[in-house]
């Protein structure tokens, strides 16, 4: 559970969010998203920071610059717990819509 609060916590700000949209398009340095958002190169590496702990994206280095992207192997856990709620939700529904079908 953990895992899922640090992700979500991450999540929860619409800059970072913001930041992984324009990451699932590919990688990007601080400048490109940069150039991209009404937010400050500074503010955009302390948001990436915060993804990078949360595990959701990495960077590699690419001479000067560092290359952001979205870490699959952050995102995989995060849409484990959430399709667990989705199927219990569609078990609930098929629950009711058996009980409400005409005999």
């Amino acid at each position: 559970m953990a895992y899922e609060g640090r992700v979500l916590a991450a999540l929860a700000d619409p800059t970072r969010r913001a930041i992984i949209e324009k990451l699932a398009t590919g990688g990007c340095s601080v400048a490109d998203i940069a150039r991209s958002l009404p937010v400050s190169q500074p503010a955009i590496s302390q948001h990436l920071k915060v993804l990078k702990q949360a595990g959701l994206v990495h960077d590699t280095p690419s001479g000067t610059r560092r290359i952001y992207s979205i870490d699959p192997d952050g995102l995989g856990p995060l849409r484990q717990w959430l399709d667990r709620f989705w199927g219990d939700q569609l078990a609930a529904f098929k629950v009711i819509a058996d009980r409400d079908e005409p005999g």
